[in-house]
């Protein structure tokens, strides 16, 4: 069995079917949502104390649905997040006719970011010639860290939602502390695409709050479909 905890949504809780989770993320500026096979998880996630915890684990229905829906009582704005950002890259690999797929000088390729505030949204997107995948997926990060320093947002508490593991990785997981130790070198030998983690790792110095968070592409979420939408788009009319 799945449990579906929404933590920001129309009404937050914990739900026992996808389609009733759903209904409250759906379309929902900031939704923030995650599945888990085990409720207890579920009950972590949503920061429930020991009593709701505790009814939670009872797993009665309608002690479930109470537990649930306390917490839009006890924390009616379950996350305090000054702002969200989404961004995204991708290229339209031709793969060059050779093994491996590598990308041609002629291949297509995009960046975009969004970022959502207070029911307000900003966006932007660009692309290049011959760039492979990560980059592009760097480069929107990079862009959308830029805009915020800009706009004087980057001291505020912020959530960073990318379906780019190897952009996330690196920044929460630590390794890009010690590629930078090692003199921008990976353990094991080069490191691709070091002017663009080097500016990354600049940028990040002037976000004391930030917060990141995976989510996978292609699977309905509003703001990473927003930005895939907006980098193909970028291909299609401006390349």
């Amino acid at each position: 069995m799945k449990f579906y905890a929404v933590k920001s949504g129309r009404k937050p809780g914990i739900y026992r079917t996808w389609e009733e989770a759903k209904k409250q993320v759906d379309g929902f500026s900031g939704a923030e949502y995650k599945s888990f096979d085990k409720v207890t998880d579920a009950t972590e996630y949503m920061n429930f104390g020991k009593e709701e915890r505790d009814r939670v684990m009872e797993k009665d229905e309608s002690a479930l649905n109470e537990a649930a829906n306390k917490i839009i009582k006890l924390n009616p704005k379950s996350d305090d997040y000054f702002a969200y950002i989404y961004t995204d890259g991708g290229t339209r690999n031709s793969g060059a006719g050779v093994k491996g797929g590598s990308v041609a000088p002629t291949d297509k390729a995009a960046w975009a970011y969004l970022i959502e505030w207070d029911g307000k949204r900003i966006s932007n997107s660009g692309g290049e010639y011959g760039a492979t995948n990560n980059k592009m997926e760097q480069t929107g990060f990079i862009n959308a860290l830029e805009k915020l320093i800009e706009l004087g947002f980057n001291e505020k508490k912020l959530m960073f939602r990318l379906d780019s593991k190897y952009v996330l990785q690196p920044i929460t997981e630590g390794w890009l502390e010690g590629w930078k130790k090692r003199g921008w070198k990976k353990s094991s030998g080069e490191l691709a695409n070091v002017e663009e983690w080097k500016k990354i790792d600049k940028l990040l110095a002037n976000f004391p709050d930030a917060h990141f968070e995976w989510v996978k592409g292609h699977a309905n979420h509003p703001g990473n479909e927003f930005v895939d939408g907006l980098l193909n788009q970028y291909m299609d009319e401006e390349m």
